[in-house]
């Protein structure tokens, strides 16, 4: 392929996506708030993610658009950071389709994150993108208003795929690291009751995953994460075990809130039972490289 578009592409899983895609396209170009120099083939135009400023010519025959951008969800959900989280999502993705509507031969492919936790607790039933059923709260809020913005754009010719994404596991970004280092700090025992199902994927098949869609003809909602979701207490366990750390002091609930209190994030991000399995990809053929989660700790900590 000629051209990826990556908005948003600065964090942790941009940097995935980049070193992925490197060289599967001949030129990326990142929009982002801050101008960084060229590397090779990866460029930056320079957008603020709600108007037009000159950023969207790069769209005109561009054959992929990836939209990352967000603002942090870990954070105090107080009303000043819910309106940013919110606004950050569904106005770059408003923008985007504006951009995409006004193209004469638009991006065959726009890929949007949308979020896992847009489903409700389970810790029963598993949830796939046909049977899967929408939670309530303010996380669950964001993600349908996102999705909603996503799909309703007016880009008929463009196939658009929403990533319904799970904790992404890496080696040198993500959640993973701070997991790592309260293990280390002999807190790594479960979280709460350790029941709540964590749903995951590799950062490898993460890409891949995306390199399958692009590949494919799949459009709509699909769920980004490995076939079997574990628990928090296995883990924990499983963390302790990699990293030889003999014991683990858990966490209750209380201990957990006034903790989250004091570094101004929110318990949920521990403590809700994301219960997601990756249907569409299994039924399309997808294979995962890494579907066994001691295998994939192994990988990125050892």
């Amino acid at each position: 392929m000629k051209k990826l578009i990556i908005a948003g592409g600065t964090g942790f899983l941009g940097s995935v996506i980049i070193d992925h895609f490197s060289t599967q396209f001949d030129e990326i170009v990142l929009l982002s708030r801050k101008r960084a120099p060229q590397k090779n083939n990866v460029s930056t135009k320079i957008w603020d993610a709600s108007t037009f400023s000159g950023w969207e010519k790069e769209l005109e025959n561009a054959d992929v658009l990836i939209n990352m951008t967000g603002r942090s969800v870990d954070c105090r959900y107080n009303q000043k950071n819910k309106d940013l989280i919110l606004n950050s999502r569904v106005n770059s993705t408003q923008i985007l389709g504006e951009a995409i509507a006004q193209c004469v031969n638009p991006p065959q492919v726009w890929i949007n994150s949308s979020t896992a936790t847009i489903y409700r607790h389970s810790l029963d039933k598993e949830m796939t993108e046909i049977a899967g059923e929408i939670g309530t709260g303010f996380s669950v809020d964001v993600a349908t208003a996102w999705e909603k913005a996503f799909f309703e754009s007016n880009t008929p010719i463009t196939r658009k795929v929403a990533l319904r994404t799970s904790i992404v596991l890496g080696r040198d970004g993500g959640a993973l690291q701070p997991i790592k280092q309260i293990t280390k700090l002999g807190l790594g025992g479960k979280q709460g009751n350790g029941e709540q199902k964590f749903s995951w994927i590799h950062e490898d098949d993460f890409v891949r995953s995306i390199s399958f869609i692009l590949d494919s003809e799949l459009k709509g909602p699909i769920n980004i994460v490995a076939p079997k979701p574990t628990t928090n207490e296995a883990l924990m366990k499983a963390m302790r075990e990699t990293l030889s750390i003999p014991f683990g002091i858990p966490s209750p609930k209380a201990i957990l809130e006034i903790g989250a209190l004091i570094i101004r994030t929110e318990t949920e991000l521990l403590l809700k039972s994301r219960n997601v399995v990756p249907q569409r990809l299994l039924d399309s053929g997808f294979t995962f490289n890494h579907p066994d989660l001691e295998e994939t700790l192994q990988d990125l900590l050892v």
